[in-house]
C-alpha cells in the first residue's frame, strides 16, 4: 500500500524538506542536539524524528549509497516504518478484544487509509507519532482489561505504555499524553474509580521513560539557553491553541467533514456502523475505543489551527470500532439508509478518477488516461465492495476494498503524480545545473526561496535580492544563481553595472505549489 510512488515523489514543500534539511545538517555538523534549518533554530518539535532520519541516511551512506544526503526517500524511511508499525500495532491492539481475523480486518483497513498513505510518503513526524500512540493505547487497553482479568497481573503493559510515551514525546511532544490522558479520565469516570490505573503507576517504567526523555531536554535547554521551551510551548503549541497559525485556520467540524476523504475507506463503514456502536457504548471494548476517539477529536476540533494529519492518531480507533461491530453483529449494513450510505465507499475513488485527466493536463504535458483508468478500476472494486457489504459479506467486501485501495494508490502515486512536472520546481532547477561548464560550489537564489531548493543544493544557499545575486556571481570560484523573473530586471541591471556576463543555463517554468503562483526562474552560472 505504501510503496507506490514512495521513492519517486520529489521533496514536498514546505514542511518535508524542512525536516529533511534539519536532519541533513545534523549529519553535516555532527550536532545531534540542536535542530536547525540553515542558520535558523527550529525550536518547534523534539528531536526524535531527526535522529531517525539521520540514522537512516547515515546507514545508507555507509553502505555506499551515492548522494544519500540529498535523496529524499531515504529521509522518508522512518515514516514508512512508522506507517507499517501503525498498521501492525492496530492489529496488536485489536487482539485485546477481537478474534485474529477481525483484528486483521482493522489493520488492513488502516493500511488502506488515504491519510496514513500520504504521511507514509512524507519525511515528517506524523506516521511515527501515530505508531507510538497506537502502541501506548494498545498497552493502556491491556491495563484496562486487567481490572477484570483473573490471574497474576503482568508489568509488561505498563512498561509498553511508558516506553511508547517516551518515544512519542521525543517525536512530537505531549500529544500522546493528551490522547492517553483524556481516555484515562473518561474511563475512570465510567468506572467511578481510578484504581484500574494502578499498574500504570509502577515507578520502574516511569523511571525508564524519564531516562529516555530527560537527557535530550536537558541538553537542548543548555544548548538554547531555554529558548527551545519558550518557542516550542509558548510560540508553537500555545500559539496554535490561541489562534490559527500559518493560514491553517478552520471552524469546528472541519475534521469531521474532511474525514469523508482522509479516513477513506473506513469513514463510510463507521458511518453505517454508528447506530450499533452507540447501542454498545457501555461495553468495555467500545467504551475504550470511544474514549480514545471522541475526547481528543473534540479537543482538536476546538483548536483554531487545523491540519488534516493532526487527527491521524485517532483513526486506528475508528478502524477497530468497525471491526468490533463486524465481529459482534456479523454485518454492518442493516436498513435502507445505511445501505445507501455505502455509496460513499466508491465516491472518493470516482472523484479521483475523473480529476486525474484534468489535473495532469493542467500541470503536466497531457491528460493521463492510464492513471484515470486504474483509478476507475479502483472505483469498480469499491463499488463491488459496497454491494458485497450490503449483502452481509463483510470479509469479502474488505478484500475488495484493499484491492481497490492498491489500484487507487498505483494510479495516483505511480502514474499520475509523476506527470505533474509543472509543480516540480526545485529538482528541475538542480537538474539544469548539469549544463554548467564547471561544477558550482556556491549557490544563491533570488525570488524563489522554497526549502526544497536548500535541501537539494547546499545548506549555505544564499537567499538574496536580484542585485546581490549578480554581485554573488562576480566572486571567485564556480557559482550559480536562481533568479525569479520578478527579480530579473534588478539582476540584469546589476550585471551590466559590474560588467558581468554569466551563462544562462536554462529557464524553469511552472507553478509553485505553495500559493499557486506561476513562476519563471532563470539558472545562471559564472563558468568559474
Amino acid at each position: 500500500m505504501f510503496l507506490p510512488g514512495f521513492a519517486g515523489l520529489p521533496p514536498m514543500d514546505r514542511d518535508e524538506p524542512r525536516f529533511a534539511q534539519a536532519s541533513k545538517q545534523m549529519l553535516e555538523t555532527g550536532n545531534f542536539v540542536s535542530i536547525r534549518f540553515q542558520g535558523e533554530a527550529r525550536n518547534k518539535k523534539p528531536v526524535g524524528i531527526y535522529w531517525l532520519q539521520s540514522a537512516s541516511v547515515a546507514l545508507a551512506g555507509s553502505l555506499g549509497f551515492d548522494s544519500a544526503r540529498v535523496t529524499i526517500w531515504l529521509y522518508r524511511l522512518p515514516s514508512l516504518a512508522g506507517a507499517i508499525a501503525a498498521v501492525l500495532l492496530t492489529y496488536w491492539t485489536g487482539l485485546v478484544w477481537l478474534e485474529r481475523r477481525y483484528a486483521f480486518m482493522a489493520a488492513a483497513l488502516m493500511s488502506a487509509c488515504i491519510l496514513l498513505g500520504v504521511e507514509a510518503r512524507l519525511a515528517k513526524t506524523d506516521a511515527v507519532l501515530t505508531a507510538t500512540i497506537v502502541a501506548a493505547m494498545g498497552a493502556l487497553a491491556r491495563i484496562y482489561v486487567m481490572r477484570v482479568s483473573k490471574g497474576e497481573n503482568s508489568s509488561a503493559p505498563s512498561f509498553s505504555l511508558w516506553l511508547a510515551i517516551a518515544v512519542s514525546v521525543l517525536v512530537k511532544g505531549p500529544i500522546v499524553l493528551m490522547v492517553a490522558g483524556l481516555a484515562s479520565v473518561v474511563l475512570s469516570v465510567k468506572e467511578r474509580s481510578w484504581r484500574w490505573l494502578r499498574p500504570a503507576a509502577d515507578w520502574r517504567p516511569i523511571a525508564l521513560a524519564a531516562l529516555i526523555i530527560v537527557p535530550w531536554f536537558i541538553a537542548i535547554a543548555l544548548d538554547t539557553q531555554g529558548a527551545f521551551f519558550g518557542e516550542a510551548v509558548g510560540g508553537d503549541m500555545l500559539g496554535k491553541v490561541a489562534g490559527a497559525r500559518e493560514a491553517h485556520g478552520a471552524p469546528p467540524g472541519s475534521y469531521l467533514l474532511a474525514a469523508l476523504f482522509t479516513l477513506w475507506p473506513i469513514a463510510p463503514l463507521v458511518l453505517i456502523a454508528s447506530p450499533a456502536i452507540w447501542r454498545a457504548r457501555r461495553e468495555d471494548a467500545v467504551a475504550f475505543l470511544l474514549a480514545w476517539l471522541i475526547p481528543s477529536w473534540l479537543a482538536f476540533e476546538a483548536v483554531p489551527t487545523k491540519l488534516p494529519h493532526y487527527v491521524l492518531p485517532l483513526y486506528p480507533a475508528v478502524a477497530l470500532l468497525v471491526a468490533l461491530i463486524a465481529q459482534r453483529d456479523g454485518r454492518l449494513a442493516e436498513g435502507r439508509w445505511r445501505r445507501l450510505a455505502l455509496i460513499l465507499l466508491p465516491l472518493p475513488a470516482a472523484i479521483i478518477a475523473l480529476a486525474i485527466p484534468y489535473v495532469t493536463l493542467l500541470y503536466g504535458d497531457r491528460a493521463d488516461i492510464m492513471g484515470a483508468l486504474i483509478a476507475a478500476g479502483a472505483t469498480s472494486c469499491t463499488a463491488f465492495a459496497a454491494v458485497t457489504i450490503a449483502r452481509g459479506q463483510i470479509e469479502q467486501g474488505c478484500a475488495a476494498i484493499l484491492v481497490g485501495a492498491m489500484l487507487l494508490f498505483i494510479g495516483v502515486y505511480e502514474i499520475a503524480v509523476p506527470r505533474l512536472q509543472a509543480l516540480v520546481l526545485s529538482p528541475r532547477l538542480v537538474a539544469t545545473l548539469s549544463k554548467s561548464p564547471c561544477v558550482p560550489q556556491a549557490f544563491a537564489t533570488s525570488g524563489f526561496n522554497e526549502p526544497s531548493l536548500v535541501f537539494l543544493t547546499r545548506t549555505d544557499l544564499l537567499q538574496t535580492s536580484g542585485a546581490d545575486a549578480a554581485r554573488f556571481l562576480g566572486l571567485p570560484g564556480c557559482r550559480a544563481v536562481f533568479v525569479d523573473i520578478r527579480q530579473e530586471g534588478e539582476f540584469t541591471n546589476a550585471l551590466a553595472a559590474i560588467g558581468q556576463n554569466p551563462q544562462l543555463l536554462g529557464r524553469v517554468l511552472g507553478v509553485n505549489l505553495n500559493g499557486g503562483r506561476h513562476v519563471d526562474i532563470g539558472v545562471y552560472a559564472n563558468g568559474g
